[in-house]
Order: C-alpha cells, then structure tokens, then sequence
C-alpha cells in the first residue's frame, strides 16, 4: 500500500492512498463469499451460487462493501505508519475502484502541540456572598412593584400568599436565596477568572475540524431555538451568517479551552472515571486547591 501525506498547514494533513489490487481482490473476495451466503438467487441454494452469477447480480453491492472495509483499515495502517495523532475524523473524498486498484484521500487534523505555561498558582479574587439589608429591600421593592403599576403591600398577608407563615420568615428565605444566588456567580466569576489566566499563557494551534464541527452543532442549535420562537423560514436563511458570526469566535475560544483543560488533565494524570464527573470539572478542582486566593475589596 501507498500512502502519501502532504503538510497542507501547521495541523492539517492530506494523505493519498493506493491499496494494490492484490489486497482489493482478497477483500472482494471475502464480501463476495458473504454475499453467497444469503443471496437468494432463483435454481440456487444460499451458499452454493457461482461466483460468476454472483458478479452478475450483486457487482455494486461487492464493489460498495470493499471499500467501505478497506479504507478504515487503510486509513488506521497509515496514520500508524506516519505516527499521525488524529484530533478528529478525517474527511474521505477522491474514492475511485479502477482496474482493481483503490485510492482515495483522507484529510485531517493534527493534535496541537500545547504549551501551557504556569497553571499552578493562580491569583483569584474571591467576591464576597453575603446580602445585605439593602439587597434584600431592593429585591422585595421589586416585588412591591408587582407586575402593572398599582404596587402591593409588603406586609405579613403578601408573606402567607408567597406560602411563609410571616413577612420576617419570607425575608430570610429570600435573603438565602439571595446568597445561594450570589454564591453560584461568584463560582462562575472564579471559574472565568482561571480560564482567563490559562488562556493568556498557553499557546497553541486550535484545529480548524473541531471548530468546523461545534460551529455546525450550535448554529444548528440556535437556529432551531429562533424556529420554536417562531422565526420564519426565510428569515432564518438571512439570519444565518449573523449567526456564524457571531458564533464563531465564541466556538474557537470553546475549543481552545477544552484543548488546555485535556493537556492539564494529561499533565496531571485526571481521569473523568464516571457519568457525573467531568474532565473541565476535575482540572477546575484542581486548579482551585493549587489558587493563590485574595478578597475582593
């Protein structure tokens, strides 16, 4: 087997494949006696058909069934031999059967090489979670103002129509929903925070193949969300490249992100070994523990 590889840029590959028609006819071969065992063709028993009626009846079948079995095995031999570390699946195109010899093309990304620099010790500022009296009256103004514009009465018969025996029991039930609040963006603000940090060190290469796929699945996504809110189709096709645009460095940044995460979780020997964990969760813990922590002012 011939295999060729072209550096097409920094990650992406082309390699050219030619499988001898030795290794095709063994292969069409062993399709050709699958077939004969369930071929139903009249004057003969499955499994006794001649080869020769076989080619008559079922050529295309063969032909289809041999390359869909040679080109993975193709394809795995000559990453190996090359030492290729596939990021994604390769795109297969040029796929010809002549005169018994296979080629067709298989084009790929490369794992970056990552550098990430010092993840240990990253300085974070810790917000604070605590409400206030004055955050609890804003948020119980808000509901004094009601939905119109006549306001209602913040009194105990307002706390026993929320479902809490008084107005002081709803206030304090508010006030740690409010902290749980707080306390959940506050997570959020420390995570984006070490992102961030990591981001601005680490260098590498982000494949085009990854960031092509996630574009397709969240442009798929949100256009689907605009349908069920009842854009219409035409207008869909114009909003589309808004879209795109959109998306498309938030999609980059995702992969990159994701990249760093499985280097570190490499570097460190993290494992997600269940269902419910994560990789970016673990790496995330992680990162935490090691944090250099400082309150916020």
């Amino acid at each position: 087997m011939k295999v060729e590889v072209k550096k097409v840029d920094a990650l992406k590959r082309e390699l050219k494949f030619e499988i001898p028609r030795e290794r095709v006819a063994k292969a069409m071969d062993d399709v050709y006696t699958e077939i004969g065992k369930y071929a139903k063709i009249k004057g003969f028993r499955p499994g006794k058909v001649p080869r020769d009626i076989l080619v008559g009846s079922h050529s295309k079948m063969a032909q289809d069934e041999t390359i869909k079995k040679l080109i993975p095995q193709a394809y795995h031999e000559g990453i190996g031999e090359h030492k290729l570390d596939p990021i994604d699946l390769p795109e297969i195109a040029d796929v010809s059967l002549k005169e018994g010899v296979l080629t067709f093309t298989a084009t790929l990304d490369i794992r970056p090489e990552i550098k990430l620099g010092e993840y240990k010790g990253i300085k974070i500022v810790r917000k604070k979670s605590e409400v206030s009296e004055e955050e609890v009256n804003k948020t119980l103004d808000f509901f004094k103002k009601g939905q119109g514009d006549k306001e209602v009465t913040i009194d105990d018969a307002f706390a026993k129509g929320m479902g809490f025996p008084s107005l002081e029991e709803f206030k304090t039930a508010l006030k740690r929903q409010l902290e749980f609040d707080k306390d959940r963006n506050n997570r959020m603000d420390v995570e984006n925070q070490i992102v961030e940090e990591l981001l601005k060190h680490a260098k590498l290469v982000v494949p085009q193949s990854l960031v092509k796929r996630q574009l397709q699945h969240r442009l798929h996504e949100t256009l689907r969300r605009l349908k069920e809110q009842g854009m219409k189709d035409e207008d869909l096709v114009k909003k589309q490249e808004e879209v795109i645009k959109q998306l498309e460095p938030l999609v980059e940044r995702d992969v990159k992100v994701y990249l760093v995460f499985e280097e570190i979780a490499k570097q460190e020997k993290i494992e997600a070994n269940g269902p419910n964990e994560s990789l970016p969760g673990k790496v995330i813990e992680l990162l935490l523990k090691e944090a250099k922590w400082e309150d916020a002012a």
